[in-house]
C-alpha cells in the first residue's frame, strides 16, 4: 500500500444535467480536480444495476452496470443520439437531489431511442457483437432476465411461470425468441455502460489515480444470480423461496438485531464448484475497480442466519463461512488482488485472526472513536500502517452532521479535546486532519466532508427507506480554492500524488 489520500464520491452524486451523475464531462472534470488536489484514490459505491429502493447495495445482478450512469452527450458524439432526442426531457426537480422516479422514466425513454438508432447504423454492430461474445458468461442471463422482468410486470422471478422459473430449455428457447429484441436492447445498454466506464477509469489511472470499488458480500433476493444458479443460495428446491436470510444479531444499538433480507450462500455447494461464481464475480469486479472494498468481510468467517419469514433478526444463529479456503482459491486462480476488508463492529478472536491471515488491510472510522476510553482502536493514535482510515463511510453522517446532530455531546466533547476542534479552522477540517496526520497508509473522507456539508448531505441512513442515495454535489462547488486547500493537506501529511 502506498501512503496516500482518497475521496469517497459516488458517480450518482456528480453534478450535471441528467438528474444523476454520469460518465460524462463532469466525471472527467472531477478526475482532473482530484488529481490537482493530490489524491491517489477515488472510492465509489457499487456501480451495479439498482432495483427497488435504488440502493447500490441491492442490485439486479453482481455483474452488470447501472444504465443511469450512461452519458447522453457522449452518445450524441458517437452518433447514437441527436440533441433533440434528450435535451427536452425532464430529469430532475432539484439538481441537488436525485429524483429516481424522473430519472427512471426519462433515461430509459432516451436509451430506447439510442437503441433504435443503433439498429439503423452499421458502425457499432461489430463492437457490440464482440462485447456480447466476451461477456456471454453473464450477459445472456442478465439480458434475458431483464426482458422477462418486464414481461412478468416486474414481479420476482420465483413468481414467474413454472417452466421459465425453473429455466426449462423449452421455456428459455421460447422466451428468447419471443423477447429477442428486448434482450438485444439490454445487451446493447451494457455495451454502452462498459465502454464509457472503462474509458473514464483508464483516464483516471493515467493520472495515477486508483479506483476503489465496493462489493456487497450478498446479492439481492430477486436477482439474475439467484435465478441463474439457485443452487448457490439457501433456497427451497421446489418453490425457490428463501430458507434463510442474512442479518446481524441483537446488540446495544439494535435490541432485535438487523434483518437485511439478503439470501445466504450455500457454501457447501459453492465449494464443490471451486467457488466458480465467486471467482467470476471477483474477476468482473477487477475489471471495474483497481481495489476492492468487500463489505461485511467478517461474514466469510461466520455469519448470522435467520429463518425466512422472521420479523426480526433476534432468533438467528451463527453459521460457519468458507474462511481462508475461499481466498486461497481466489489467489490460486486470479493471483494477488488488492482488497480492503470491511471489518467494522464487534469481532471475535477467531474472526480477527482470520482477517489477519488474509493479509488484507482493515478499516478505521473516526466517528466511532470518541465514545469509549483511550484504548479505542478507532482513535488515530491506535492506527497501524496497514489500514484504511475514514472520517466516515456512506453509512455515516457527514463530519459536520456528526458534530452538529448525530454524535452525542460526550463524543463531540472528546473529539474537541483530542483533535483540538475549533470553529475558526472548521470542525470538518479538524476531523479530516485527525486521520490525514495518522500513520494509516490510506486516509479517505467523503466529498461532503471537504465541502463542509451538514446532515442534509448524508448518503444513507441504514435500516430506513426513502431519501437515501440522493445527494448530489452543487455545480462548481469543487472549486480551485478547495482543490488547493486539499492539496496543501495532502502535501503537509505526505499523501500527495505528484
Amino acid at each position: 500500500m502506498i501512503r496516500g489520500a482518497g475521496v469517497l464520491m459516488h458517480i450518482a452524486s456528480l453534478p450535471g444535467e441528467f438528474g444523476i451523475g454520469t460518465f460524462g464531462k463532469e466525471a472527467y472534470k472531477f478526475v482532473d480536480s482530484i488529481k490537482k488536489a493530490g489524491f491517489r484514490y477515488w472510492q465509489i459505491l457499487p456501480l451495479g444495476h439498482t432495483g427497488y429502493g435504488d440502493s447500490p447495495y441491492q442490485c439486479f445482478t453482481a455483474f452488470a452496470g447501472n444504465p443511469y450512469f450512461i452519458d447522453f452527450d457522449k452518445l450524441r458524439d458517437s452518433g447514437l443520439l441527436r440533441e433533440e432526442d434528450y435535451k427536452s426531457e425532464n430529469y430532475y426537480d432539484n439538481k441537488e437531489r436525485i429524483n429516481y422516479g424522473l430519472v427512471y422514466t426519462s433515461k430509459y425513454k432516451v436509451l430506447k431511442v439510442a437503441y433504435e438508432n443503433y439498429k439503423k447504423m452499421n458502425t457499432l454492430q461489430e463492437k457490440v457483437e464482440k462485447f456480447k461474445e466476451d461477456n456471454k458468461l453473464w450477459l445472456d442471463d442478465y439480458s434475458t432476465y431483464m426482458a422477462l422482468k418486464q414481461k412478468f410486470n416486474y414481479s420476482s422471478w420465483y413468481n414467474w411461470d413454472k417452466d421459465i422459473k425453473e429455466r426449462k430449455t423449452e421455456a428459455l428457447d421460447k422466451y428468447k425468441n419471443e423477447l429477442k429484441d428486448e434482450i438485444e436492447y439490454w445487451s446493447f445498454i451494457q455495451y454502452l455502460f462498459f465502454n464509457q466506464w472503462e474509458n473514464l477509469k483508464k483516464y483516471a489511472n493515467s493520472l495515477g489515480i486508483k479506483i476503489i470499488g465496493d462489493i456487497p458480500i450478498y446479492v439481492a433476493e430477486d436477482s439474475v444470480d439467484t435465478w441463474s444458479v439457485p443452487e448457490n443460495f439457501m433456497l427451497d428446491s421446489k418453490t425457490f423461496k428463501p430458507k434463510f436470510v442474512a442479518g446481524c444479531p441483537p446488540d446495544d444499538f439494535s435490541p432485535t438485531g438487523q434483518l437485511w433480507g439478503n439470501l445466504t450462500y450455500n457454501w457447501e455447494y459453492m465449494k464443490s464448484t471451486e467457488y466458480e461464481w465467486w471467482i467470476s464475480r471477483i474477476k468482473q469486479s477487477l475489471r471495474l475497480y483497481d481495489i476492492l472494498r468487500i463489505d461485511h468481510f467478517r461474514g466469510f468467517k461466520s455469519y448470522w442466519q435467520v429463518s425466512y419469514g422472521e420479523k426480526t433478526a433476534k432468533d438467528g444463529s451463527w453459521k460457519k463461512g468458507p474462511g481462508k479456503d475461499l481466498f486461497n482459491v481466489i489467489r490460486k486462480k486470479l493471483g494477488d488482488i488488492e482488497v480492503i476488508a470491511e471489518d467494522l463492529g464487534y469481532l471475535e478472536k477467531d474472526t480477527i485472526k482470520f482477517i489477519k491471515e488474509t493479509g488484507f488491510p482493515g478499516m478505521r472510522i473516526l466517528q466511532f472513536a470518541f465514545g469509549g476510553a483511550s484504548d479505542n482502536n478507532y482513535l488515530p493514535h491506535r492506527y497501524i500502517n496497514k489500514c484504511v482510515a475514514y472520517t466516515g463511510t456512506h453509512d455515516n453522517d457527514t463530519c459536520l452532521g456528526w458534530y452538529e446532530k448525530t454524535g452525542s455531546r460526550y463524543e463531540v466533547k472528546n473529539a474537541e479535546e483530542y483533535l483540538g476542534l475549533n470553529a475558526e479552522e472548521g470542525y470538518n477540517w479538524g476531523l479530516i486532519r485527525g486521520i490525514w496526520s495518522s500513520v494509516a497508509d490510506i486516509a479517505i473522507a467523503q466529498m461532503q466532508d471537504f465541502l463542509n456539508i451538514g446532515n442534509e448531505g448524508r448518503m444513507n441512513l441504514p435500516s430506513s427507506l426513502g431519501g437515501n442515495w440522493s445527494w448530489r454535489m452543487k455545480d462548481e462547488s469543487f472549486d480551485e480554492e478547495l482543490v488547493n486547500k486539499i492539496a496543501r493537506f495532502n502535501y503537509r501529511y505526505e499523501r500527495i500524488n505528484e
